[in-house]
């Protein structure tokens, strides 16, 4: 359902001459100026509206690889990479205002922590694919965490009562549970890969 929105926009953005990797610069940035000039000043819902526009703009580099033929490790790489800068930026941003205007040093800690954790979930599974085994599992994704930030962040403003605070608790919350998840699913797949090497080290001697 998704591919039949970003197919056409991609087809159309490779007409004008973009490629992957410009369109995932253009997104990346757009989402680290946005975050970091809105929410410092409080304009929490103009800023995540805007960080939206930019985060689903970053969205058609996949479909744009797929228009031109285009697609490669490095712009994988590159996306991933830039993926990392973006939320750091939204968090940033968002604690920045919690340590100004915003004065809350709890909240502040708190978003921290979700910098933090999003980090360590993004570097488990990367480290886990670095060891040979594939480790995807977990209930807080990017996707996951940026419709959790965007919308607790956005409907603050809108006067909705302790949303902002519900949306760091349960994100802090559903990180955490995320970073536990992989890790123990990464022993698991580590130690079965183990075993697999041992039993074929065993037949190899045996038939020897």
């Amino acid at each position: 359902m998704i591919s039949r929105v970003t197919a056409p926009l991609g087809r159309s953005l490779a007409r004008i001459g973009l490629t992957p990797n410009i369109v995932t610069i253009i997104g990346a940035a757009g989402v680290v100026v946005s975050a970091l000039y809105f929410y410092p000043r409080g304009q929490l819902y103009a800023g995540s509206v805007v960080i939206t526009v930019f985060a689903l703009f970053d969205m058609l580099d996949g479909a744009v690889a797929r228009a031109k033929d285009s697609a490669s490790a490095f712009g994988a790489f590159l996306d991933s990479s830039l993926d990392r800068v973006a939320d750091a930026a939204i968090l940033a941003g968002l604690m920045w205002w919690f340590v100004g205007e915003g004065d809350d040093p709890l909240l502040a800690g708190l978003t921290l922590f979700c910098l933090i954790s999003g980090f360590m979930v993004s570097y488990i599974k990367a480290r886990a694919e670095g060891l040979g085994v594939n480790c995807d599992v977990g209930v807080a994704e990017r996707t996951e965490r940026l419709i959790i930030i965007l919308a607790a962040v956005g409907l603050s403003e809108l006067g909705v009562p302790y949303i902002l605070a519900g949306g760091l608790w349960l994100l802090a919350g559903m990180s955490l549970i995320t970073v536990l998840q992989r890790l123990v699913e990464t022993r698991a797949r580590l130690n079965d890969s183990e075993r697999s090497r041992d039993e074929e080290t065993d037949k190899a001697d045996n038939d020897a």
